[in-house]
C-alpha cells in the first residue's frame, strides 16, 4: 500500500501507513504462530540389547502381474539385524503378522503363548498395526505394543532406514515379474545384509555379527 502512494504522488512514510492501517484492521490476516511441543522422547530410538525393541513398518515394491504391493518388515533397534520380511498382494491385517512370527522363530525357536516376553514392537499408527487381531496376537506372544509417536516418524526410524537401503540396493536397481520372484530376491537380500552389510554404527560390523556378539556378551554377563 505504501508502494502504490508513492506511485500515486502521495509522500507518507512506512510506519505510518502500516499503523494507520493497524488501527483501522485493513492489514491481511496471518497465520499465528503455533506452541511448539517439547519433545516427548529422549532423541534416540536405539536399544541397548538385542530382542529389546524390534520396529515393523511397510513400504512399496513392483511386480510387472501385480503392479504395487506392500512388502513388511521387521528390524532390531539394537544390532539392525532384519528379523522378517514379508511381501503380498494385500496389505492385511495378517500379512503384517508374517514378519512378526517369522522374527519370534528365529529368535526363540518355537511360537508359544509369552515365548517373546520383554520385547517391545515399535510400529506406527497404520491400521493394520493398530488392527484387535494384529494386538491380541503380539500380546499372546508376549510382545509389548510401543507406537510411534503421532507426527513423529523419526520413533521408527530404525525400519525406515533399512527400507531405505533396501530401495537403493534392490526396488530400485531390478525390475520383478512375479510376486514370487520378488519374495524371493526379499529373502536373498535379508540373508545377505545380515551377514554382510557392514555399518559405521556397529563398528563396521554385520548386523548378524553384532546381534551374535551382543547375545552371547549378555549370556556371559
Amino acid at each position: 500500500m505504501w508502494a502504490r502512494l508513492r506511485l500515486a504522488g502521495v509522500r507518507t512514510s512506512l510506519r505510518r501507513v502500516l499503523r494507520l492501517m493497524r488501527e483501522h484492521q485493513l492489514l491481511a490476516p496471518q497465520r499465528q504462530p503455533q506452541p511448539v511441543e517439547p519433545k516427548r522422547h529422549e532423541g534416540t530410538i536405539l536399544a541397548d540389547r538385542p530382542n529389546q525393541m524390534w520396529g515393523i513398518d511397510a513400504t512399496a515394491g513392483f511386480t510387472v502381474r501385480d503392479g504395487q504391493v506392500p512388502i513388511f518388515a521387521m528390524i532390531d533397534h539394537c544390532s539392525a539385524c532384519c528379523l522378517g520380511i514379508h511381501v503380498a498382494r494385500r496389505g492385511m491385517r495378517f500379512e503384517a503378522l508374517e514378519p512378526v512370527r517369522q522374527a519370534v522363530r528365529e529368535q526363540f525357536g518355537g511360537f508359544a503363548e509369552g515365548i517373546a516376553l520383554g520385547v517391545k514392537l515399535r510400529h506406527d499408527h497404520g491400521s493394520q498395526f493398530m488392527s484387535e487381531d494384529f494386538q491380541r496376537e503380539i500380546r499372546f506372544l508376549g510382545l509389548e505394543s510401543s507406537p510411534a509417536f503421532v507426527r513423529e516418524p523419526e520413533g521408527n526410524g530404525c525400519i525406515e532406514r533399512f527400507f531405505r537401503t533396501l530401495n537403493e540396493q534392490l526396488l530400485w536397481v531390478r525390475h520383478f515379474d512375479t510376486l514370487e520372484e520378488l519374495a524371493e530376491a526379499l529373502e536373498e537380500f535379508r540373508q545377505r545384509y545380515n551377514e554382510q552389510w557392514l555399518s559405521e554404527r556397529l563398528r563396521f560390523q554385520s548386523p548378524r555379527q553384532a546381534h551374535q556378539a551382543l547375545l552371547a556378551l549378555e549370556a556371559a554377563a
